[in-house]
């Protein structure tokens, strides 16, 4: 229990950061170029995704599990969550005049929460504790 109480811990934290890096390219986007809404929240996630899986990966559920089949399995999380926050994005944004930072912070969350469970259980579930740093603990 309190080994998984720490990996939700990390796993939080590296979400945090992974956040600073997607709240920070979509204001420098979205503000200084005035791309359009949905081409800064595009890149900015990707970014974002990279650093979530690359560091959780290794820190968060100490896996050494295939880096290519992970992805995979996290790209095929992203086919789905992609346009779907993509459209919330704009219809809140477009349709509902809701404030653009606002909604992305809802995408996030509503991301910390999905993803966090569907690696924690499917990407990862067979391959936690199994890469070096486990090893040493």
């Amino acid at each position: 229990m309190k080994k998984e109480l720490i990996r939700t811990v990390k796993y939080a934290l590296i979400a945090a950061s992974a956040g600073i890096i997607q709240i920070g390219t979509f204001a420098l986007l979205n503000e200084l170029f005035h791309l359009p809404y949905w081409v800064s929240y595009l890149i900015a996630l990707v970014l974002s995704v990279l650093w979530n899986f690359t560091f959780n990966r290794r820190y968060t559920f100490h896996s050494a599990s295939n880096v290519p089949r992970a992805m995979a399995l996290v790209f095929a999380y992203y086919l789905v969550f992609t346009p779907l926050s993509t459209l919330l994005e704009r219809y809140l944004t477009d349709g509902c005049r809701w404030n653009e930072y606002l909604v992305t912070i809802i995408n996030m969350l509503l991301n910390f929460v999905t993803e966090f469970l569907y690696q924690r259980f499917f990407v990862f579930r067979n391959s936690i504790d199994t890469n070096d740093l486990a090893k040493k603990a």
